[in-house]
């Protein structure tokens, strides 16, 4: 027989189990990063080079989720992977509905200026970086804000742009890609459709040797159009779907989130990692997809 004390603790047990449903999106929201690790050996990868690479990707900064004191600690745990090169995969700037307060690139770009690594700092940008530009929105031939703010802090960003690197005599190209997504429909400026900055073949067209090339691209969805030049593809952008339920991911960013939600894939010779990054997108809300750095151990298989 159930007595009052009884159902009084079983009231407690439920509101308690009520409380920690209800919290544990955020808990996971304000996580510290797990590191993600992968092994691979890319498609003409030079025989004995070894690559450490940290990705970073999606930081979203704004209050209360991703604040400048939280950014500075995540660069101090990358740091302390000591990469051989460090790739920042866009979205720095908010792209949050409920926050209390969004963080200027004043606010969060020196953040990054402890970022360091013998093969130096790489990034591209992101879908957010350009839609929360309202001038870069109005004239597209503008710089955009962000790309001053990263190049402010040593950050060197690469717009549909290749560039040689070079480690224990040995080079592979790293390309950064233009945004997929970076223009907004507007029927002010002429654009029904949304609109890419993105130019694969010109980016791919600057790679002078037959040297692995590493593609840069925050939306994983531009894999389906590589070829066998690119021998590794590293995109951020779908947070996992953010909600992630036993494998059902109810929301993605883009098609190709859906396709490439997190992890490693590969099609023919060529290979995909997608990091599910570290901020959130909208509302604040990970179930199933801890923030995380992922690790590129690359040609130690």
């Amino acid at each position: 027989m159930l007595t009052r004390r009884s159902l009084l603790k079983l009231a407690g047990a439920g509101l308690a189990g009520l409380a920690a449903a209800v919290a544990y999106p955020f808990t996971e929201v304000l996580a510290r990063p797990r590191i993600e690790q992968y092994r691979l050996t890319p498609n003409g990868w030079p025989e004995g080079l070894r690559l450490r690479a940290c990705v970073v990707a999606d930081i979203h900064a704004c209050e209360p989720w991703m604040d400048r004191r939280r950014i500075e600690a995540i660069c101090a745990q990358a740091l302390n992977l000591k990469p051989d090169i460090i790739l920042l995969l866009g979205d720095y700037l908010s792209g949050m509905t409920l926050s209390t307060d969004h963080l200027a690139p004043s606010e969060w770009a020196p953040a990054l200026r402890s970022l360091a690594a013998p093969l130096g700092v790489h990034a591209v940008l992101g879908n957010h970086d350009y839609w929360e530009d309202s001038a870069f929105q109005q004239d597209p031939t503008m710089v955009p804000l962000v790309v001053r703010a990263l190049e402010g802090s040593g950050v060197m960003v690469h717009i549909n742009r290749a560039v040689p690197i070079e480690k224990d005599g040995k080079r592979f190209w790293l390309a950064g890609l233009g945004d997929q997504m970076a223009l907004l429909p507007s029927a002010e400026f002429g654009r029904p459709h949304m609109k890419g900055v993105d130019d694969l073949q010109a980016t791919l067209a600057q790679v002078a040797g037959s040297e692995p090339v590493i593609l840069l691209a925050h939306e994983p969805d531009i894999f389906n159009a590589v070829d066998d030049r690119v021998a590794l593809t590293v995109s951020g952008h779908t947070h996992g779907g953010q909600i992630n339920l036993f494998g059902w991911r109810p929301f993605s960013a883009s098609p190709g989130s859906a396709l490439y939600p997190g992890g490693v894939y590969q099609k023919g010779r060529c290979h995909l990692v997608v990091s599910r990054g570290l901020g959130c997108s909208a509302i604040p809300v990970r179930i199933g997809n801890r923030p995380e750095l992922v690790l590129l151990e690359l040609g130690n298989e």
